[in-house]
C-alpha cells in the first residue's frame, strides 16, 4: 500500500488519492523534534527495583523502534537534506528558568507531560547522534506545538519556506500539534512515519490515521525521497 492510500481514517476512505506534492528544496524545511536526552536514556536494568523493571520493559518496544528505525532513518534523512538545498531545523522542549515558571499548563500538570528541562542542562539537549549542525535553526519551546511557543512561524515565512517536513516523537503528543499548528497556518506538511514515534505503536498508528489528508500527508522516508529526488 501507498502512500496515497494508507492512514485512511473513515473520513477519508473513499476520497480520490492526492497528487504527488510539489516539493521545492528551497522552499522546504525538515523539523526534528524532540529527540532529547531526556527521552532517550535508559539506566541499567539489573540495577532498578522490580516495579521499575516492569516500567523500563513498558517503554523497551518504544527504544527498540527509536534505534532500530527511528534514529538510523532520520539520519538519513538528515544527510540527504543537508546535500541538497533542503532547510534543516530542530526543536526541542527546554524553558528558559530553572524552575519552569515560564512553562506551558500542559507542561506543569502531573503525570508524564510534566517537564522540567532548563535549557542548558543535559536532559533538553539533542542526543549525540541528531545534534544540530553549523547554522542549523534550534528553536526552544514550552509548548507542545513548535509554532505555538516559537518564533518558528516567523522563521519560516522569512525564509520562504511553504512545506515542512516533521520527524521526531511523540507522534501523538508533539508531533500532533506541531503539524495541526502549520496546517492552520497553510504550510504544507509532511510526517515521514518512520522517522516517528509515540510511546505506544498502537497510538503512533491511530495519530496518523487521524492527521493524515487533512493536516498532512503521511509516507515513508523511502516515498518521501523519491518524490523529492533525494540521495539516502
Amino acid at each position: 500500500m501507498s502512500w496515497k492510500t494508507a492512514y485512511r481514517s473513515l473520513y477519508y476512505q473513499d476520497a480520490p488519492e492526492p497528487d504527488d506534492p510539489d516539493l521545492i528544496h528551497r522552499e522546504t524545511a525538515l523539523l526534528t523534534i524532540d529527540i532529547q536526552n531526556e527521552y532517550m536514556d535508559r539506566p541499567d536494568r539489573g540495577s532498578l527495583k522490580p516495579d521499575e523493571q516492569a516500567e523500563y520493559d513498558r517503554w523497551t518496544p518504544f527504544h527498540e523502534r527509536m534505534q532500530g528505525t527511528v534514529i538510523p532513518t532520520i539520519q538519513r534523512l538528515l544527510a540527504a537534506c543537508r546535500s541538497s538545498e533542503v532547510e534543516t531545523m530542530f526543536a526541542r522542549i527546554a524553558c528558559l528558568k530553572p524552575d519552569g515558571r515560564d512553562r506551558s499548563l500542559s507542561q506543569k500538570k502531573p503525570g508524564f507531560n510534566y517537564l522540567l528541562m532548563p535549557y542548558q542542562e543535559r536532559p533538553s539537549q539533542f542526543i549525540d547522534a541528531l545534534r544540530a549542525e553549523d547554522d542549523e535553526i534550534v528553536v526552544c519551546k514550552t509548548t507542545d506545538s513548535a509554532l505555538t511557543g516559537t518564533n518558528l512561524r516567523l522563521i519560516l515565512q522569512n525564509m520562504g519556506i511553504k512545506n515542512v517536513i516533521v520527524t521526531g516523537i511523540f507522534t501523538d503528543q508533539c508531533i500532533s500539534s506541531t503539524v495541526r499548528s502549520l496546517a492552520d497556518e497553510s504550510f504544507n506538511v509532511i510526517v515521514v512515519e518512520d522517522c516517528c514515534a509515540a510511546g505506544d505503536h498502537a497510538l503512533h498508528e491511530k495519530e496518523l490515521e487521524v492527521i493524515n489528508m487533512i493536516y498532512c500527508h503521511v509516507m515513508s522516508c523511502e516515498e518521501l525521497a523519491g518524490i523529492m529526488g533525494l540521495s539516502l
